[in-house]
């Protein structure tokens, strides 16, 4: 079980202390929740690369009153060209060393887009604490450093060669210099200068200035639906998070038997997952409209009992890192940013030291497919932060995983054992998990998977029962790091770091 940890004055979740540290200090600073979400996530652009950082994507929901989300992903370049990777004998996209997986990251644009509307305290101050991280340097954490030595070796990550156990020191210039331009010159600094310059050389074609000057950031209407009393909000297509609601909207028309232990329980969730997600990677896509009216019609393919012949949706493991914050006044950030796979594509830009993150492959390569690699498009995203509010319209819950195309079937059991079953948030986040799982990265969507159960959950006998093929897998290997920030009817935040994360911590004031 994790720990619940409980606030009166604002709570900042993250997978890294040191993160998290540096959100609470704006809100001591007298900042709001987002001005804690962008120090928060700039710190960890510096201290978790292998999971996020300024060459990836990001997505957020803020709770203001009313919900907002942002959809700061970023577009292929103008040289996207789907047939010369077809003549090259590809049928879908590059995974690792190839720039035509790299769309134009959006992190930053991300950072000025929800500094623009909602914070109160000067960027430079928010990124001051990631600078001085990035310049003086960092202990390696548990998770960054086994990949050092490796990462270290390829041109332009020299920043990494340093670790080689946890606690080692990393020291990142080029980032530092990276964000000192994007606080004291804003956009045009950091995508027109040492950035952009080096993406522009790196991509031999594959950008133009003119791809560079155009934000990637986006205020767009959030998807939600009504369950367990509450309505679950996330960001839409080409997000995969609409798969989040209508899994509730399945599993609510069954009801999720009363006990999580209870096998019927995973069974159901399984299918719901299943049944809302078989079709994904025929109909996800930029301008995708979420099929949430269908949930009545998937639901009628599910057998209570049995698993069900629906084609399958597996699940491919990412690296990506999720945070989420409340203040004093109520308002919450739930964010999410990515490098899509680990430290992403492996390619670093040379000046800053910078990864790119691989999200391109999630674009397909069939000829007129809706998400087709092309100039301008954004892929399929993985990413899919929630929010809950209270039929009131108040905010309940901020909450998200990282997991690859499993975070709607982990955000799916962490909101059905806290809204329909009452958990805290530490036994929510702390409990063991399913994951629909192919063994095959992103490949998603393409194979049948085994029901990969967390080692010590009690499902697996009574999922074999019922049909399904399952494989017990180790603590924390493909489940995700999910923090959640409850707010209680008293006013006390309640909230938990999943200690899948290791070093994650939820930190109050």
């Amino acid at each position: 079980m994790s720990e619940t940890r409980y606030a009166l004055n604002g709570m900042v979740c993250t997978v890294d202390h040191l993160a998290s540290a540096a959100g609470v200090a704006m809100l001591d600073r007298g900042g709001n929740a987002v001005d804690a979400a962008i120090a928060a996530n700039a710190v960890l652009a510096v201290t978790a690369p292998h999971m996020c950082g300024l060459g990836g994507d990001l997505f957020a929901l803020v709770h203001d009153g009313t919900v907002s989300a942002l959809n700061a992903s970023g577009r292929a370049g103008s040289g996207a060209d789907p047939a010369r990777l077809r003549a090259e004998g590809a049928d879908r996209m590059p995974h690792l060393y190839d720039i035509r997986s790299v769309p134009v990251p959006g992190c930053a644009d991300g950072w000025l887009a929800l500094h623009e509307r909602y914070a109160r305290l000067p960027l430079a101050g928010l990124l001051a604490p990631a600078i001085r991280l990035a310049a003086e340097g960092f202990p390696a954490s548990p998770l960054l450093a086994p990949g050092g030595e490796f990462i270290g070796s390829l041109p332009g990550a020299g920043d990494f060669a340093a670790a080689r156990r946890a606690g080692d020191v990393i020291r990142r210039p080029g980032v530092a210099r990276a964000l000192t331009s994007l606080a004291e010159g804003g956009r045009a600094a950091f995508y027109q200068g040492e950035f952009g310059r080096g993406l522009l050389e790196l991509g031999g074609g594959e950008y133009t200035e003119e791809d560079l000057a155009r934000p990637n950031a986006d205020w767009v209407e959030p998807l939600s639906v009504e369950v367990f009393g509450h309505q679950i909000w996330t960001v839409p297509p080409n997000s995969q998070g609409y798969l989040l609601l209508l899994a509730l909207e399945i599993l609510a028309g069954f009801g999720p038997p009363a006990d999580p232990a209870d096998p019927r329980w995973a069974h159901l969730l399984v299918e719901a997952a299943r049944a809302a997600g078989h079709d994904r990677l025929d109909v996800l896509h930029e301008t995708a409209v979420a099929p949430l009216g269908t949930a009545a019609a998937r639901r009628a393919l599910v057998d209570p009992d049995r698993r069900s012949p629906l084609p399958d949706a597996p699940a491919g493991a990412g690296d990506t890192t999720y945070l989420c914050v409340v203040d004093g006044d109520g308002m919450g950030v739930s964010l999410i940013q990515s490098n899509a796979s680990g430290f992403g594509s492996l390619l670093f830009e040379p000046g800053t030291g910078i990864n790119l993150h691989n999200r391109g492959i999630g674009f397909s390569l069939t000829p007129g497919h809706p998400a087709e690699y092309g100039p301008g498009r954004r892929p399929p995203h993985t990413l899919c932060p929630a929010l809950v509010t209270r039929p009131d319209g108040t905010l309940r819950t901020v909450l998200g995983t990282m997991g690859g195309d499993a975070q709607p079937q982990i955000l799916l059991q962490l909101v059905t054992r806290l809204l329909a079953h009452g958990q805290t948030p530490g036994e929510a986040i702390g409990a063991p998990r399913w994951a629909l799982g192919s063994g095959t990265g992103f490949d998603t969507w393409r194979s049948v998977p085994v029901v990969e159960v967390e080692e010590g959950a009690p499902w697996a006998d009574g999922l074999r029962e019922r049909g399904h093929p399952v494989e017990t897998v180790e603590w924390g290997s493909n489940f995700g790091h999910a923090h959640l920030i409850d707010l209680l009817p008293s006013g006390v935040l309640a909230g938990a770091a999943d200690p899948r994360a290791l070093i994650g911590a939820a930190l109050g004031r």
